[in-house]
């Protein structure tokens, strides 16, 4: 009996899995460079969002939703609520949708105002020539 209910119980504990996306939507093997003005920071759960407006290049005009990792992922690359505030201009690198009719993409770090790299996740740069990256 106790099989049967701790079949179920597993079975039950899957389920909010298969409600979370994978990165397949993005081109993780492309990283562009972003630049434009905050529009809206959410910091949230599962994923943040930093929404963008980008005046140029013509190709990247428009609003973009700039996805970002869960807070205490992010918590841990020096991310915080106060980040970003709407107007403030920002910078990313990001992996587009590999739908380039979808103005998105995930972050792979923001370049802060001194310079500073702010990772969206553990899988920053090893080496000096990954640091060299836009």
């Amino acid at each position: 009996m106790f099989a049967k209910y701790g079949f179920c119980l597993l079975l039950a504990s899957a389920i909010p899995l298969l409600a979370h996306h994978s990165f397949a939507m993005f081109d993780m093997g492309k990283s562009i460079t972003y630049e434009g003005t905050v529009l809206e920071y959410r910091w949230e759960n599962p994923h943040g969002h930093l929404i963008m407006k980008i005046d140029s290049p013509a190709d990247q005009k428009g609003t973009w939703d700039i996805e970002l990792q869960a807070t205490n992922i992010m918590s841990r690359q020096g991310w915080n609520r106060l980040t970003y505030k709407v107007g403030d201009q920002a910078k990313v690198v990001a992996h587009p949708f590999r739908d380039s009719a979808v103005k998105g993409a995930s972050i792979f770090y923001a370049i802060m105002p001194d310079g500073k790299r702010l990772y969206g996740d553990i899988a920053r740069p090893a080496t000096e020539e990954a640091k060299q990256l836009p």
